[in-house]
Order: C-alpha cells, then sequence, then structure tokens
C-alpha cells in the first residue's frame, strides 16, 4: 500500500492506482489511524481500547471493517507513515 504523507485523498488515489479501493467507513478509520501514527509515532493493535477507536468499537470492529486483515494493515501503515 502507498499512503504517502499527504492525506486521505492520496491514499486512497494511491490505493485506486493499486486496484484497492476503500469504503467510506475504512476510509474513516484509516484517517484516524493516519491522526494516531502522526502524534505518536505508530499503532498497535492496544491502542484500539483508547480514544477514537474504542468509540468506534476497538479492535473488533477495525477488523470487522477490513475483513480481518487489520494486523497487516497496521504493520504496513508503520512503515509507510512513520518513515
Amino acid at each position: 500500500m502507498n499512503f504517502g504523507s499527504a492525506g486521505p485523498a492520496v491514499l486512497d488515489v494511491g490505493q485506486r492506482a493499486a486496484g484497492r479501493t476503500f469504503t467510506t467507513e475504512q476510509t474513516e478509520w484509516l484517517e484516524a489511524i493516519r491522526d494516531h501514527v502522526a502524534m505518536s509515532v505508530e499503532i498497535t493493535t492496544d491502542d484500539f481500547d483508547a480514544t477514537p477507536f474504542a468509540e468506534r468499537g476497538g479492535l473488533g470492529a477495525a477488523a470487522r471493517v477490513f475483513g480481518g486483515q487489520i494486523a497487516s494493515l497496521l504493520r504496513e501503515l508503520n512503515e509507510v507513515l512513520a518513515a
């Protein structure tokens, strides 16, 4: 995935170019994850117990929204956004 640093618009365009699209709900999660990484340098599954993720249903909801691929998504986001 190529999330870039310019935000969700670039994220979406980059993913479409790679043949992947995100739903509105997934984009909202990705924006919250991006904002967390910008402030905390990384994100782990433990972070889903805290605001703003807990209010969205926590790790279980994120796993549902991303089809159970949240762990690999988080690894990739940490690599790309913290670079």
